[in-house]
């Protein structure tokens, strides 16, 4: 399996319109931070964890002419903004595009989009997709993968995380409960996670708590991404993190 990472900022994305921080203005391309999504591939498979806003251009910049589904962590808009720029990929597969998540999240992109999803005077120009809703723990068969949605708290809304095989996302998590951890701890190679910054937050990890969590779930290998500009320079805070920990970039590829 590889996974690239797509995006790897946070909902505002790096730089920051009209900010003039040391980081917003670096020439350096591992500080130019899309929103935060990723693309995992194996045996002609490939899936998207999450659609945001800069959906679009992440396709473009990979290439990419075909998607098997989208995994989504929750509603929100840096998460969800770009499904309707499936419509390419849903012209040239023509078929529906599966998209799989809480029922919740469901109901807000049927709220949000109802025109992708209406089966009464449908806008030609509008993609299909196909719903899979997902509960947390649930498995479900991708080819000869398994998948597993796992719960995670970002603040106090419950979202998902997912498992493939050795292999685990989480972003905007605050908090994993004990049955998350007890699925993840000791079983994989590489994990990736989110981690804001240093300073403490409400809703997301900050770089002290991303450690901890790394260091209890102890996997092979650790990426950071949901990295705010507040994070500080890359190669600084690259110096900083222990061995095993590299802070992820937009475009950064994992094998597995």
């Amino acid at each position: 399996m590889k996974i690239k990472l797509l995006g790897t900022g946070t909902s505002q994305g790096v730089p920051v319109i009209g900010c003039q921080c040391e980081v917003c203005r670096s020439d350096n391309l591992k500080d130019k931070r899309l929103r935060t999504a990723a693309m995992i591939e194996w045996d002609q498979k490939r899936y998207v964890f999450d659609c945001g806003p800069d959906f679009r251009t992440q396709m473009l910049r990979e290439q990419i002419d075909r998607i098997d589904g989208i995994f989504f962590t929750h509603e929100h808009a840096d998460h969800t903004a770009g499904l309707d720029d499936i419509r390419p990929l849903y012209f040239k597969q023509a078929r529906p595009v599966p998209i799989y998540a809480l029922p919740r999240v469901i109901q807000d992109l049927q709220k949000r989009f109802d025109y992708i999803f209406t089966n009464e005077n449908r806008y030609p120009g509008a993609p299909r997709v196909k719903i899979h809703q997902l509960e947390p723990h649930q498995k479900i068969n991708l080819g000869d993968k398994t998948l597993e949605a796992l719960p995670v708290l970002h603040g106090q809304l419950p979202i998902l995380a997912y498992k493939i095989d050795n292999i685990a996302y989480i972003t905007d998590a605050k908090f994993l409960p004990d049955t998350t951890i007890d699925v993840l701890t000791n079983q994989l190679d590489l994990l990736i996670i989110n981690s804001l910054h240093q300073k403490q937050h409400q809703t997301h990890f900050n770089l002290k708590e991303a450690l901890k969590i790394i260091k209890i779930i102890n996997p092979k290998q650790a990426i950071l991404t949901h990295i705010s500009h507040h994070m500080g320079l890359y190669e600084e805070i690259s110096r900083q993190l222990p061995a095993r920990v590299k802070l992820g970039y937009d475009g950064m590829l994992l094998e597995i």
